[in-house]
């Protein structure tokens, strides 16, 4: 186990630890405010856990250096990750204290489960341990953890158990991530998370994908469902023309930061 000297660190960096042991992974400017201190002090701050092993740094965030199972998440959370911030920020404006919501497992679902974190009263379903320890316990919140085969890759839990838990729930906001977003539809990668990722809208009062724009155009594996399965993209740039035109046609709104 990696020993350090907390002597040598300050009463900040004991806090930059403290929050990512809650969160996980977060970005430089959500640790700057939380800290109430300029982004480039933060980096500077980092720098010495980085170097001892503590921490593992991304593009624009930061994560608890953790075991070879949580590697691929953590850095996919570090893809992208100011376009999935703002995007978050995004998404948290549509939901009031109170609603319910029900968010898949993905990079762009965890930054939007950060951006919630000062909303009151949430009740979440969620097949991600990393949103479940992100809005758990916090804020009068209610998370339900949904059963199922565990992946360490994503930290999710998946499979016809945890597909079949969901059908029991309605909620006012069904959020997923897409793996790819096309005038075909929404992809994704991975049948098993397609499946609960289709689970997932067939809850929801208003069914949302938060998609940054690197997905655009792609095609992917499995089909999560056609572009008038869902109200709502939320996404950090304005689709090209053909993809526009078709969200248009399916009578999806575009959300921008």
């Amino acid at each position: 186990m990696l020993r350090i000297d907390m002597d040598r660190l300050s009463k900040r960096h004991g806090r930059i630890l403290e929050i990512l042991s809650r969160e996980g992974t977060v970005t430089i400017a959500d640790l700057a405010g939380l800290l109430d201190v300029s982004a480039e002090t933060v980096r500077r701050d980092v720098r010495p856990l980085a170097d001892r092993g503590t921490l593992v740094r991304m593009h624009g965030a930061v994560g608890l250096a953790g075991s070879g199972g949580e590697a691929p998440f953590q850095r996919r959370m570090g893809e992208n990750a100011e376009a999935k911030q703002r995007i978050a920020q995004t998404a948290a404006r549509l939901v009031r204290n109170g609603d319910s919501l029900a968010l898949d497992t993905g990079t762009t679902t965890s930054f939007l489960a950060r951006a919630l974190t000062r909303h009151e009263r949430l009740a979440i379903v969620t097949n991600s341990t990393d949103i479940a320890r992100t809005l758990g316990g916090r804020n009068g919140n209610t998370v339900h953890l949904l059963g199922g085969r565990f992946s360490a890759d994503s930290g999710a839990v998946l499979g016809i158990e945890a597909v079949a838990a969901i059908q029991r729930f309605r909620v006012d906001y069904a959020v997923i991530s897409a793996g790819a977003i096309s005038t075909e539809g929404v992809m994704d990668y991975d049948p098993d998370e397609a499946a609960f990722a289709r689970a997932v809208l067939a809850a929801g009062r208003r069914r949302i994908v938060v998609c940054d724009s690197g997905k655009f155009g792609r095609r992917a594996l499995v089909e999560v469902c056609p572009l008038a399965g869902i109200e709502t993209l939320v996404t950090e740039k304005t689709p090209g023309k053909a993809l526009a035109g078709a969200l248009t046609d399916a009578g999806v709104a575009i959300a921008l930061p």
